[in-house]
């Protein structure tokens, strides 16, 4: 287990953020379920947000004492890695990093008792531990008393099904994955609120803890640390830190939107009052951005979510099927032999005939690794129909179901808002998929417009510069931001690609 940590849960520092200059950077830790980086990023009103992969890492779940768990120690030690390798550039650039943030994907923590000390390895949630405990968990919280509170989607890994099968929380309290990353980092214990949405145990009115909820479940009310929220600085390295890592003394570690999701949508390059977002990657995420919660009936039938973003706007989503399905194809056929190039797997994919087969991307039985190709196939049969045994048919049947899901989800999110949306914006790792860019446009009927890439460290950066001073203004101000410095791509229904107009 990872060494115990001096921990305090003082009020937030408040100007703890070093005062910036032109030679002001910031660190990005970014890390998703398949691999992890820390970047550095530049940040400048005219040019918008420079960013430098510094250090990747790949990241996965293992199988340990009985369940799939992330091989967390391996992962700190590899941020710490990172964040040495970006002190090391900035010194010879003549720069300091004056604040490092962190992102990871949300629902799952890591147990720290009194003394600091990780007790238990984290476990993923693609470990089935939590399915058992959601009649339990309803039986006292009826799922539409939880919805009306949290507005949270149901999803059998969240936070509190997690919680509930835990044999012992006496003595702990758990930190979400990034909030366990500064921990280490400084010795503070907070809860960001991006994140802390997503547990199910959050009121999405109050912007605080669902104390009732903890009580009804029998938790303990200081089973999560405080809050925090993105801009607020959660504290300044430890000695033993700065020993490893070589960063200055009075670098901050400071909360940006931790739900990496969060981040991506604070940098969704939207110039519309009105807009759609799909943050693809692993997961796809799909919505729109509101300013309270939709908390009705039909919006929690609908399994739609409404979680945190950044400067208290809330993202309300729906957790969609992602590229998951398509890295563990790959993953599969290159233990076969098979090793074609993505593009020209894509480039396969799109030259086959529009209307083949479908599944449904978000169904649960996608959620585990291994023998992805087979499971696919066999979802076809389920619906009378034949996807053929090869890795193109595969893939343009991945292609194709998504891009149906995120029509569905989007018209879902119109219906139930009352908004109308005439763009959409695909961000994160997807936005580079022309195949799947072009087939959303035409299954949503409306512009689909991709990049940028690296929305979530963008985003994550942002948050940091303006804590700092370097920009100022809202979202539509840092969004412009990345607007100035990204060169976006325009997609229209059944048309050809063209570069978007700077």
């Amino acid at each position: 287990m990872t060494n115990g940590t001096t921990t305090s849960t003082a009020p937030v520092q408040a100007g703890a953020v070093p005062a910036a200059d032109n030679k002001t950077v910031f660190a990005a830790i970014d890390i998703g379920a398949s691999s992890g980086r820390v970047m550095l990023g530049r940040v400048s009103p005219a040019s918008g947000v420079a960013l430098q992969t510094i250090h990747r890492f790949p990241n996965g779940v293992v199988e340990l004492d009985g369940g799939l768990r992330w091989d967390f120690d391996a992962l700190f030690a590899e941020v710490l890695k990172g964040l040495a390798a970006a002190a090391d550039v900035a010194r010879g650039n003549g720069e300091r990093i004056v604040s490092i943030g962190i992102d990871t994907w949300a629902v799952d923590y890591g147990l720290v008792n009194d003394a600091g000390e990780l007790t238990t390895v984290p476990f993923s949630y693609r470990d089935e531990r939590s399915r058992a405990t959601v009649e339990r968990v309803h039986a006292v919280i009826p799922s539409e008393k939880m919805y009306a509170t949290t507005g949270l989607q149901y999803l059998q890994f969240n936070t509190v099904y997690q919680l509930a099968s835990e044999p012992n929380l006496d003595g702990v309290q758990a930190l979400l994955i990034p909030d366990l990353i500064a921990f280490l980092l400084t010795g503070q214990r907070r809860t960001e609120a991006t994140n802390a949405s997503t547990t199910g145990l959050f009121d999405a009115v109050e912007g605080k803890w669902a104390t009732d909820f903890l009580d009804a479940l029998g938790l303990p009310r200081n089973i999560f640390p405080p809050l925090i929220q993105p801009g607020e600085t959660v504290g300044t390295l430890l000695p033993t830190i700065l020993e490893q890592t070589g960063l200055p003394a009075d670098t901050a570690v400071v909360a940006v939107g931790s739900h990496d999701t969060a981040s991506a949508v604070a940098a969704v390059p939207a110039q519309e009052q009105h807009f759609a977002y799909i943050s693809s990657g692993t997961w796809s995420l799909v919505g729109v951005e509101l300013n309270k919660p939709v908390l009705t009936e039909p919006s929690r039938k609908a399994n739609f979510t409404n979680e945190r973003g950044v400067d208290g706007t809330i993202r309300y989503l729906r957790n969609v099927g992602g590229l998951w399905l398509l890295s563990e194809c790959q993953r599969a056929w290159a233990a076969q032999g098979f090793t074609q190039s993505l593009p020209a797997l894509l480039d396969s994919a799109a030259a086959l005939p529009a209307g083949g087969p479908q599944i449904n991307a978000d169904d649960p039985a996608f959620t585990a690794p291994d023998h992805m190709p087979d499971r696919i196939r066999a979802a076809v049969r389920n619906t009378g129909a034949v996807l053929p045994d090869r890795p193109a048919a595969v893939v343009r049947c991945i292609m194709d179901s998504l891009a149906a899901g995120y029509a569905r989800t989007l018209a879902d999110a119109e219906r139930l808002t009352g908004l109308s949306t005439g763009v959409v914006h695909i961000v994160g790792g997807g936005s580079q998929n022309r195949l799947l860019c072009q087939l959303t446009a035409d299954a949503t009927g409306k512009t689909v417009i991709a990049g940028p890439v690296e929305a979530t460290a963008q985003g994550n950066v942002l948050v940091q510069a303006r804590a700092a001073g370097v920009v100022t203004g809202g979202l539509a101000e840092l969004r412009a931001l990345v607007v100035a410095g990204e060169e976006l791509v325009r997609y229209e229904p059944a048309q050809e690609v063209s570069d978007v107009a700077s």
